[in-house]
């Protein structure tokens, strides 16, 4: 069993000759099938861009609570905009987890869906807007990136996925977990982030200011995840294991509590959630089908299971 998520160099895949690129295929597939999480170096994402997009969303969390309330996101269910405190909870639980958060997606003037609403900016912090917009592109194309590498690990046309995305509904999800001043939440098993699958196809996470992250490991074991400076953690979410019928693992994982003494200290974590296209099928691939590994789900496209995830996680 690893101790720790392997580490791999994205431009063995973007840049390197035929048997650089195909290790990088090889060691990514093993890796999700057996832990559903990666740490990759040289992917495009600066360090400047990171720190503009901390800083000013620092400026936004530290806004006064109704301020903050203006830009609520509920009549898009969560997925634009501001949503307030304790307000998601994991599927099968009520206790809403420590946390608030600020969502960007992808806006296209001519659609009237909600999909493809325009943002909520907030007028107190003008800049954010180009930032997040910055990051957002930047992020959404590592993920096509990694998804043409996940099709060649599939036996796929490297640009199988480009077509389900070109429309993909993904999201840049800015997380504030709060310090925790009101101890009884804790005794009565309130938790910064309970455990969880991510909902969509792979999820771009760049370092947090504080560890936290957990992943379980399939013996049941809690590993601690804690991004190396310069790296991204990659991990595939439920819509690419349904996509995959298991082969590739949606790994459980949770952010847990900081120790009694540093309860007082907020922690900061921004996931880019890379979705399919709203009608994009999430049917399994034939070839994941086997006797030794029937088909495990029924057939529904990424906007249906959305929609089904949002309501189990209290945003719709």
């Amino acid at each position: 069993m690893i101790e720790s998520i392997p580490s791999l160099d994205l431009s063995d895949f973007t840049s390197g000759n035929e048997s650089q690129k195909q290790k990088f295929v090889s060691q990514l597939g093993a890796a999700y099938q057996e832990i559903g999480f990666v740490s990759i170096k040289n992917h495009g994402f600066n360090t400047d861009l990171e720190t503009d997009l901390y800083n000013v969303l620092k400026k936004f969390f530290d806004l006064e609570d109704d301020v903050k309330m203006k830009y609520d996101g509920s009549d898009f269910n969560g997925q634009r905009g501001y949503t307030g405190k304790r307000k998601e909870h994991a599927a099968g639980r009520s206790m809403g987890d420590l946390k608030e958060f600020f969502h960007v997606g992808k806006h296209i003037p001519e659609s009237d869906l909600k999909d493809y609403a325009p943002n909520i900016w907030p007028s107190e912090i003008p800049e954010i807007a180009s930032i997040c917009e910055d990051a957002y592109s930047t992020l959404e194309s590592i993920g096509k990136t990694m998804l043409s590498a996940i099709a060649l690990h599939l036996d796929l046309e490297e640009d199988y996925f480009n077509r389900k995305v070109d429309r993909a509904i993904s999201i840049l999800r800015p997380i504030h977990y709060f310090p925790i001043t009101d101890t009884s939440e804790i005794k009565e098993g309130a938790v910064r982030a309970a455990e969880h699958g991510d909902i969509n196809l792979i999820t771009i996470l760049m370092g947090a200011s504080a560890d936290g992250l957990q992943v379980k490991r399939a013996d049941g074991k809690w590993i601690p995840i804690t991004a190396i400076d310069g790296h991204l953690i990659v991990n595939v979410g439920d819509m690419l294991e349904r996509l995959t019928n298991g082969v590739l693992k949606s790994t459980i994982h949770r952010v847990v509590n900081p120790p009694i003494d540093q309860l007082d200290k907020p922690r900061y974590s921004i996931p880019f959630f890379m979705h399919a296209n709203p009608d994009t099928s999430l049917a399994s691939l034939d070839s994941c089908i086997t006797a030794n590994n029937p088909k495990k789900w029924e057939d529904t496209t990424a906007g249906e299971f959305l929609l089904e995830r949002l309501k189990a996680i209290g945003l719709k």
